[in-house]
């Protein structure tokens, strides 16, 4: 999403970096025990909710920044303050280096921290770094149109959760983007217009409500969660509630867009949101005094990956798009993908195959990235004029994902964010061989809820059969009180061509070596019989 405008850009060259960008920490926040007393003067009831399903407990973090504080510092000659957090105690700042260094006399400022880091006491001088560029960017049963949107959908099997009426309902997610033009108008997003599915918003970098203007990335992000044009386009939680915020400033690229996005975050955070949904990524600045390093890809360094970890210790769920460089020279992960929870997502194209710009991992201290995959490569979304178009970029495998979090979520409102990301990695069909180009792989949603139905809403009595449809296997559960059984598979004709013993400590079953369609099978054990179908994808 980065646009570089020649005018623009000398603009800066000459006048802009005498200005510093930094973050000032604050060392207290003298009404704590007012908020703790009363919650509800900081988090919504939802939020507060939400807390409480998940036996997370209200801390410091939660209580807003001292506004004294603030208001302080914007006396201080030549310094503006253009954002604040919470979760940090910090606001971010702009000024001459010795405006902002002179703040540190401030009583109640712990420490400063320049987006230069160069200009920091305990900082090294930073490193030339190439620039690259970067793209940041048991109901009715229901049976969407989804047209030439399928694909997006099946290759998650969320088709599945969505017959059995997963279709993200009851759960909120926060779009953080660049801006929404068009939600508010065109034929894709009506059914959230009818619905009442758009909460509202905000735009941070304007500092007004007037979300639905900026940068129609924003707007195709949000059509592949929440569009709808039948036979055309169905998004992956279009019965989801969403929240607009727009925290990307398409005209430059500066760190001030890492600390709107943690703004936002603590919005949604108190407005109840389940799940953000970030198609955002920094790593290169134009300054380049501010750039990241591969370095610094290590979940505790960058300001925005601070904040996402933050936010899901709250209780929410990050997923992020793992960036666009694959096929550069410095085809690594962007801030916030680099955060240790956060889902980050890269993309493949329609054959599962992964897409050459989709970034990759290892982070920097070397854990697995990106966790998952999803349709990157000829996604099927919305453009701001309402036309349903293709579009590559990790940008869209991302809120693809988000959708289906939104789903499996739906069908396990009492589990905690840490269980519905652990179901959605061990579903992903590399889960038990990851690497850095893939992650986990790519997540089978199916799978995902019959694991999880299989301890929580089966007894132990019964007999489960999962994921059907399947593709590469099929696990037979077997009643706990038989030891073994076995299970044979036949044609449509009759014809049997797989007999396989299943236990408890071996009950996978390889269909790779069969054709697509419909087989039979039949479940022996002693005094046990069960049979069925199996479709084969």
């Amino acid at each position: 999403m980065r646009k570089f405008y020649l005018f623009l850009f000398l603009f800066i060259t000459t006048v802009g970096f005498s200005q510093q960008d930094a973050w000032i920490y604050f060392n207290a926040k003298p009404n704590s025990q007012f908020f703790f007393d009363s919650p509800l003067e900081m988090l919504s009831q939802r939020a507060l909710d939400r807390r409480t399903n998940q036996n997370i407990a209200l801390d410091f973090k939660d209580i807003p920044v001292e506004e004294t504080y603030i208001d302080q510092i914007k006396l201080a000659s030549g310094i503006t303050v253009m954002a604040k957090s919470k979760w940090m105690n910090a606001i971010h700042v702009r000024g001459e280096q010795a405006a902002i260094n002179s703040l540190a006399l401030f009583s109640f400022v712990s420490k400063l921290d320049f987006a230069d880091k160069s200009l920091n006491q305990t900082g090294k001088i930073a490193k030339s770094t190439k620039v690259r560029k970067s793209n940041k960017s048991k109901k009715t049963k229901i049976d969407y149109a989804y047209g030439s949107s399928s694909n997006q959908i099946q290759m998650l099997n969320g088709q599945v959760l969505h017959e059995q009426n997963y279709t993200g309902s009851g759960k909120i997610i926060a779009v953080m983007d660049a801006g929404f033009p068009g939600v508010n108008t065109t034929q894709p997003f009506e059914r959230l217009r009818e619905k009442k599915q758009i909460l509202g918003g905000y735009n941070y970098v304007l500092r007004d409500a007037e979300f639905y203007g900026g940068v129609s990335h924003g707007t195709s992000v949000l059509s592949a969660m929440g569009g709808y044009k039948e036979n055309s386009l169905v998004g992956t939680a279009p019965d989801a509630s969403y929240y607009l915020f727009i925290t990307e400033d398409d005209t430059s690229e500066n760190p001030i867009e890492e600390s709107l996005w943690v703004e936002a975050a603590e919005k949604a955070d108190s407005l109840g949101v389940d799940i953000i949904n970030t198609s955002l990524g920094y790593f290169d600045f134009d300054n380049e005094a501010y750039n990241h390093t591969y370095s610094e890809m290590n979940g505790a360094t960058a300001f925005m990956s601070r904040g996402a970890e933050i936010a899901f210790s709250r209780g929410m769920i990050l997923v992020t798009s793992a960036g666009n460089s694959g096929g550069t020279s410095d085809p690594y992960i962007a801030v916030p993908a680099d955060a240790v929870s956060v889902l980050a997502v890269g993309a493949v194209n329609s054959s599962e195959t992964k897409s050459s710009f989709s970034s990759v991992g290892p982070s920097f201290d070397g854990r697995i990235k990106p966790e998952v995959m999803a349709q990157g490569q000829a996604a099927i979304v919305s453009d701001a004029a309402g036309n349903i178009i293709t579009a590559n970029g990790t940008s869209f495998s991302g809120p693809i994902m988000a959708g289906m979090v939104a789903c499996l979520w739906q069908a396990f409102p009492q589990k905690t964010n840490q269980e519905i990301r652990n179901l959605i990695l061990q579903s992903s069909d590399k889960f038990s061989i990851p690497n850095n180009q893939y992650g986990y792989g790519i997540p089978d949603f199916n799978l995902a809820l019959s694991n999880q139905l299989d301890v929580a809403s089966f007894s132990k009595d019964d007999f489960i059969i999962y994921p059907n449809p399947a593709s590469d296997f099929v696990t037979f559960s077997l009643p706990e009180k038989f030891e073994m059984g076995t299970v044979f598979i036949y044609t449509i004709l009759g014809q049997k061509i797989l007999e396989q013993k299943v236990t408890p400590q071996s009950s996978i079953v390889s269909l790779k070596t069969l054709d697509k369609g419909m087989y039979f099978y039949k479940m022996e054990s002693i005094g046990f019989s069960k049979t069925g179908k199996i479709i084969k994808e």
